[in-house]
């Protein structure tokens, strides 16, 4: 039988509260809330690898839904939804807590894909997932979709990278 593992055995947790130094000119949560999302995801990954060292191989979407205040609390939940030969995929939900009035809601969501490497830094076989709750089947559902357009997206960003300039802009024609 195959190596499974359950998605919310991923699963990390981060709150934080967020201080004046967080805010952009807006008064919002600057963009600072992408590291935190990488950082959580990067844990979700090596959980599930077990492995000292996994690489972001792409950070596939993030998308801001609500803005989050000074007032607010931002917690980062993130575990593993789809697992390829040598890839997974981790899901990031931030939801956002008003400290006053207690209102919670999902302020962004992303989806991370992440490489295990071994000792030799070298790419490892991942263990498949086995989705239980709702939310976890829901997002396991269209993995593969997902997983085929990061590889077309691949692509195309290949195919822009050979029509690059690398040359020094001062020594361009």
């Amino acid at each position: 039988m195959e190596n499974y593992k359950f998605p919310r055995d991923s699963k990390i947790v981060s709150t934080d509260q967020v201080l004046i130094n967080d805010l952009n000119n807006y008064n919002t949560l600057f963009g600072g809330i992408n590291e935190k999302i990488d950082n959580n995801a990067t844990l979700s990954a090596r959980r599930h690898a077990r492995v000292k060292e996994c690489v972001t191989a792409s950070t596939d979407s993030v998308e801001f839904l609500y803005p989050i205040t000074q007032s607010d609390s931002v917690c980062i939940e993130s575990y593993v939804v789809y697992t390829g030969e040598k890839s997974m995929e981790i899901f990031c939900k931030v939801i956002s807590e008003d400290m006053i009035t207690a209102e919670r809601k999902i302020a962004a969501v992303a989806f991370l894909t992440f490489v295990a490497l071994d000792e030799n830094k070298k790419p490892i076989k991942i263990p498949k997932i086995s989705p239980q709750s709702k939310e976890e089947k829901l997002l396991f559902m269209d993995g593969e979709e997902r997983a085929k357009m990061r590889k077309i997206k691949r692509s195309q960003t290949k195919n822009i990278i050979d029509s690059l300039d690398i040359n020094k802009p001062w020594e361009l024609e």
